[in-house]
């Protein structure tokens, strides 16, 4: 797991102080772990840092810049952040203590189900890559070490038959934005990128001067990864225009995001987050366009993947959700 860079100082990341503060009392901390600056992640947990702080008496809520995923409930097991935005198929590896988990699973709870990740296979019309088999002997990046997009990456070549190790001619671990720039400087010819859409590394290089924009078809492959790694993943579409050059609709593979917590969060404080959170769910979709999917019939048990924390169970049916 690479290190993740801080947005401010944190002197304690994990929120273990009474839900209430009475006047007076030293400022609680929350770290919210996000992704990359090129993602959909970072911006929405900076925003839901701010209404934290402002909405909460006493809270101090900061966002931190990490690998993604799987370092995100890396680092909520750890007690180094005590929220995340994360992947279900990374946090049903977590609580399980499976794959890149294993022997350290983490009890993380679900607290909210928001919008889906869709995996991008990102290249350009110059590299000549249409398939997925196009892929073999070329130089690829599947995703920043730590990332939810690494595994998912890996699960996807897996299916199409590739290996990994052997078949590319080169094989980066780089950030949606360090991908995007080395394809702009010729070294490299395709990316694995899993988030929201749109997602601003991809459109970059698809409004980049002299540069066609192409992503690569592959949800023909769900059913093969879904009957070895449990449904969690479903087929979408990306539909034509959604970037700079996309001249057609791009048939990919999604899984579902969730803001999680530790088990051990109070009641009372998961409550809190969840109010503001709720209430400010207008604002939050003029931050990115993926917060409008945040809606009341999304929360559902089978798409949040891994247990409610009982606050935020309470808190859905209170609203009317019919959790199923």
């Amino acid at each position: 797991m690479t290190p993740t860079t801080r947005r401010s100082v944190l002197g304690v990341a994990a929120l273990l102080a009474a839900p209430r503060l009475a006047s007076g009392q030293a400022a609680q901390q929350l770290a919210i772990a996000t992704g990359t600056t090129g993602g959909v992640y970072y911006p929405l947990g900076g925003a839901l840092a701010n209404y934290l702080s402002r909405g909460i008496p006493g809270m101090s809520a900061t966002v931190e810049v990490t690998g993604g995923s799987i370092a995100n409930f890396q680092l909520l097991g750890a007690g180094r952040v005590g929220m995340l935005f994360g992947q279900v198929d990374a946090g049903v590896d977590a609580v399980r203590g499976q794959d890149r988990f294993r022997g350290r699973p983490v009890a993380a709870r679900a607290i909210a189900v928001l919008y889906t990740n869709r995996m991008q296979v990102v290249t350009t019309a110059a590299a000549g890559i249409r398939t997925m088999a196009d892929l073999k002997g070329k130089r690829v990046s599947t995703g920043a070490p730590g990332s939810a997009t690494e595994i998912m990456a890996f699960r996807l070549i897996e299916a199409a038959g590739i290996d990994r190790d052997k078949d590319f001619r080169a094989r980066e671990r780089l950030s949606p934005a360090e991908s995007t720039n080395a394809i702009k400087d010729g070294k490299l010819d395709a990316y694995f990128f899993v988030s929201g859409v749109p997602t601003s590394a991809i459109t970059d290089l698809g409004a980049s001067p002299g540069i066609q924009l192409r992503l690569i078809d592959h949800a023909d492959l769900v059913p093969k990864i879904t009957e070895k790694y449990g449904p969690v993943y479903f087929p979408e579409v990306i539909p034509a225009n959604t970037y700079p050059g996309q001249a057609t609709d791009n048939q990919q593979m999604s899984v579902a995001n969730i803001i999680a917590v530790r088990d051990d969060m109070p009641p009372a404080l998961v409550g809190q987050i969840l109010k503001v959170l709720w209430d400010s769910r207008t604002d939050w979709a003029t931050v990115h366009a993926e917060a409008r999917n945040f809606t009341l019939d999304r929360q559902k048990t089978s798409a949040a993947g891994i247990p409610w924390h009982p606050a935020a169970e309470a808190f859905w049916k209170g609203l009317g959700a019919n959790l199923g």
